[in-house]
């Protein structure tokens, strides 16, 4: 495919863990973040320092980068175990760490480079520029924030900026939800949300009149930005990052394939092509249907009020139902093992596909209440499941390789490596044993490597034996490899600088949570300083929650259309009320803790 745009950009890719990590790189990942063994934002998505070395070595033969999360707020018993931990990831060549935690700039760290994660709420002009003026080389953006907004930040800033282009949605601002840690003292800053919006809840008003009643009232759709690609690129985006450090190794791949054959419109910043051996397709992984969220302004399909699950992909409605079966009408082949979903009585059901007869479905279910016209959705998809676990798909690394008199060189574009090499006779049959260098040198195994042209520039064709080349070739492979990753260059952080913060928030959602996060930002000259809630236990009459997501605008009953301004409740399933606060001059809407 012919390039349109030699913009660089990085696609990058989550990991749960060493196999999905790898998985990411070979499907076509420019650069990978994972978490360490303690102080990431998903407790159960952590590795050990073992695994992320033998990680890093595998990435850098590619030029993928590595960054690890210790995206959490910290405790000052916990500072010094992080410092050791970052000199440690600094020492096996991490490339960047992903914080924050700003009490961590003002540790004995290594000049290792460092993001700050989109947990630090940023979606102001004055946050990037103020993470900026400190030394921060990217800021991962709020994925709140619209195109227009991106655009304004990327002009008036130099900053590297990150941007979510996949997956599931926090509902609140990410860094500002304190809902789990205030119901059930599980903090996602800590690295431990409950997920409290994927839980159902009523609306009532001040007199208890329920307003709605027993919905997934928080619970949003997944973000997809895939017809948004080249405007984002086109505002300043120099990452593009899919969301999902909870996901399997399918879901890693076939999202990650699909988003490298998008961008393969602009210049990767890692190394390889991707043969691929199976069309991916995002619709048959997980996810809750698809929004663009806020990227365009006027746009508002976000949310799904009647489940927070995966419904897939969907196939149909039902035709005809019997006792032990349906019929779909769908023009999608379905297959035994497919897990199917429908709703009945408001309520998500599934079942598996036992059998399938005179285009009749017979599930591993008895049906309830199951009516004609309803729709059917498949959420997994037994037959692309297995395509994608079987598959071969292969990342290689373009290389030319050339024999003179005496050595043999390799040359991958950037590093070269020769061998000498030996021979007895010069071949009787010239081109014959061209034929034959070239047959083996182009037999490339398992290598990353592979070989486009090879060039012969000597007249003394020397006779050489198969087991002699495929040594050789097996040689400057190994060569190669190594070289790649000895001679890798990583980015480095220079000292932290101290700035004026002017962002608006300046009270407990700056996630203060250790003495030398107060230092930090008393040098920033921010006063009269307030603790997270996290370390003072206090959440009374405090925001534990503020989102784009305003349940008056999802229920038609905006206050900007002249509705009544009445107060609001939401109710949880252990009737517990929480006061909405609406915010129409922004379009927000905060979560109150009484």
């Amino acid at each position: 495919m012919e390039r349109k745009n030699h913009t660089k950009v990085e696609l990058l890719a989550p990991a749960q863990n060493l196999a999905c990590a790898k998985a990411a790189i070979i499907y076509g990942a420019d650069a990978v973040y994972i978490g360490a063994n303690s102080f990431g934002a998903r407790k159960n998505a952590s590795n050990n320092l073992e695994d992320i070395k033998e990680l890093v070595n595998f990435a850098h033969k590619y030029n993928v980068k590595i960054y690890v999360t210790v995206n959490t707020i910290l405790n000052d018993n916990e500072l010094k175990e992080a410092e050791k931990l970052i000199n440690e990831l600094y020492k096996i060549k991490v490339d960047a760490l992903i914080i924050q935690d700003m009490g961590l700039l003002e540790l004995n760290l290594p000049p290792i480079e460092l993001h700050a994660s989109t947990q630090c709420n940023i979606r102001t002009l004055e946050k990037v520029k103020f993470f900026e003026d400190i030394g921060i080389k990217r800021a991962v953006l709020a994925r709140e924030l619209s195109l227009e907004k991106i655009k304004e930040i990327k002009q008036n800033t130099n900053i590297e900026l990150e941007c979510f282009i996949h997956g599931a949605l926090c509902v609140s601002y990410s860094g500002n939800c304190y809902m789990s840690a205030y119901i059930g003292g599980r903090s996602a800053n800590r690295g431990e949300c409950a997920q409290a919006c994927r839980k159902k809840y009523s609306i009532t008003d001040e007199k208890g009149n329920f307003i709605i009643k027993d919905k997934y009232l928080l619970s949003l759709k997944d973000l997809c930005l895939k017809d948004y690609i080249k405007e984002l690129v086109d505002t300043g985006v120099k990452s593009f990052k899919i969301e999902g450090r909870l996901k399997d190794e399918t879901y890693v791949k076939n999202v990650v394939l699909y988003y490298r054959k998008l961008l393969d419109e602009f210049d990767k910043t890692s190394d390889g092509v991707i043969l691929s051996d199976f069309e991916p397709d995002i619709n048959k992984t997980f996810n809750r249907g698809y929004t663009t969220y806020f990227i365009e302004k006027n746009k508002y399909d976000i949310f799904n009020f009647d489940t927070p699950k995966s419904t897939g992909e969907f196939l149909g409605v039902a035709y005809k139902i019997s006792k032990n079966g349906f019929g779909i009408n769908t023009d999608k082949k379905i297959s035994n093992g497919d897990g199917l979903c429908f709703f009945v009585d408001g309520e998500l059901k599934g079942c598996y596909v036992n059998k399938i007869e005179n285009n009749i479905i017979y599930p591993n279910i008895t049906l309830k209440n199951l009516k004609t016209g309803d729709k059917i959705y498949r959420n997994f998809d037994i037959e692309f499941e297995k395509t994608v676990k079987n598959s071969k798909t292969k990342r290689l690394i373009k290389t030319d390789l050339v024999i003179n008199d005496k050595e043999i060189i390799l040359n991958d574009g950037i590093y070269s490596v020769k061998i000498p090499y030996r021979f007895d006779e010069i071949a009787q049959n010239k081109e014959k044993m061209i034929e034959n260098i070239k047959a083996s040198f182009k037999k490339t195994g398992d290598s990353i490597f592979y070989i486009d042209e090879i060039q012969i520039k000597t007249d003394k064709i020397p006779f050489l034996k198969i087991s002699y080349m495929n040594e050789l070739r097996r040689k400057l492979f190994e060569f190669l490899e190594e070289k790649r990753v000895e001679n890798y260059k990583t980015n480095f952080f220079e000292k932290t600088k101290y700035t004026k913060y002017r962002d608006e928030f300046k009270d407990y959602r700056l996630n203060i949570h250790n003495k030398k996060a107060k230092e930090f930002y008393e040098k920033c000259e921010v006063k009269n300083i307030e603790y997270s809630p996290e370390s003072t236990k206090d959440f009374k009459n405090k925001e534990i929650m503020r989102t784009k997501h305003c349940l008056r605008r999802a229920l038609n009953l905006c206050l900007k259309k002249g509705n009544a301004d009445k107060l609001w409740f939401l109710i949880d399933e252990k009737n517990k009320k929480y006061p909405l606060l609406f915010d129409c001059k922004n379009c927000e809407m905060a979560i109150i803790a009484k």
